[in-house]
């Protein structure tokens, strides 16, 4: 079979067996080497032709069949499918800051999206000027611009938006716009929006782990009031409304000091990462029992928080990539509330 000569399986990669062939397929269909509506090989023929498990062959064609990049004729064998997938799709991609969870929303848009999608990832670091530049230089070579507005005073405190930012989004057709994490820009209802309820967030998922808080005699919030990549002030706002409702002790802190003083039945909350570490440390140093002795509830969760046992507060990161990316491939409209959970682990 003639389409054998475009595929190959790499021994040494990193990447799973049935990943290369899922990736192998996308890129050959892009590029015009195997055509719309012709048939590929068969599950056995694949895994005999390349001496692979039948299992690894069959996960591989399960996931394009999931996406619809082939379809299954009873009786006749597998063929490519022509679907919105394959149509080259060009997305610039702004996000403010470089880190762990909004990588993780990146990642999760590109996976789902697929392989036939041209994504443009630039980091604007909360500067309105950058954002308005990228935006300005981009305006008419993309299919899809995805934001996600974050911006920065002159004293480093967090606005959710500028005039020139809004200008400047007010540019791109309000069918090729998608607003993530942050939606205070009021750009219309034509748009589509997957946001977070910062306040409304961070008040509910305490809520839901009341029972365990209510044994802290005191609860500090770790909120950095100046930063290079600032918070929304919505967050101290949730918080300030729980404890208040809930008649909890609270104080808010802007960082962990070093030698910060500790009490046994403090529960501390962190939104930083360098606070968390810094607080672990010292609640080790200084002989107390995390989770016991101290709680510590993160905000914004991470695979290396689930495996230390932290505690966490968080949107649903993987979700909302996805949720972009099948509102771009189904061409749908609307605002989506991404879903903010109460992480219970070692740590309260």
């Amino acid at each position: 079979m003639e389409m054998f000569k475009y595929f190959k399986i790499d021994e040494n990669s990193r990447i799973p067996k049935y990943q290369q062939i899922v990736n192998a397929i996308i890129e050959h269909i892009s590029n015009g080497n195997i055509k719309i509506d012709e048939k590929i090989p068969s599950i056995n023929r694949f895994s005999e032709e390349y001496i692979l498990s039948r299992d690894t062959v069959e996960k591989a064609y399960h996931i394009l069949k999931e996406r619809k990049i082939i379809s299954a004729i009873r009786g006749k064998g597998y063929y490519v499918t022509r679907t919105k997938l394959l149509s080259k799709v060009n997305v610039l991609f702004l996000i403010n800051k470089l880190s762990t969870y909004k990588m993780r929303i990146y990642n999760s848009f590109i996976n789902t999206i697929g392989g036939n999608s041209h994504t443009d990832l630039h980091i604007y670091h909360c500067d309105s000027s950058l954002f308005c530049d990228l935006i300005d230089k981009n305006i008419k070579a993309y299919d899809y611009y995805i934001v996600m507005p974050h911006f920065k005073t002159d004293t480093l405190k967090h606005i959710s938006h500028t005039d020139e930012a809004v200008k400047a989004i007010n540019r791109i057709a309000k069918e090729k716009l998608i607003v993530m994490d942050n939606n205070t820009l009021h750009v219309g209802n034509d748009v589509v929006e997957i946001y977070q309820d910062f306040e409304n967030d961070i008040y509910n998922a305490l809520k839901e782990g009341l029972s365990k808080i209510v044994k802290y005699n005191r609860l500090i919030l770790v909120y950095p009031e100046q930063s290079v990549y600032p918070y929304p002030k919505r967050i101290l706002f949730g918080f300030r409304k729980f404890c208040i409702e809930h008649v909890l002790d609270f104080e808010v802190i802007e960082e962990v000091y070093d030698d910060i003083i500790l009490k046994r039945g403090d529960l501390f909350i962190t939104i930083e990462e360098a606070d968390l570490v810094n607080l672990v440390k010292q609640i080790r140093d200084k002989k107390f029992k995390k989770g016991t002795d101290i709680g510590v509830i993160s905000y914004n969760d991470t695979p290396l928080k689930e495996l230390l046992g932290i505690t966490c507060i968080s949107t649903d990161f993987k979700l909302m990539g996805e949720t972009a990316a099948r509102m771009i491939l189904d061409k749908k409209k609307g605002k989506v509330k991404n879903p903010f959970n109460f992480i219970d682990r070692d740590s309260l």
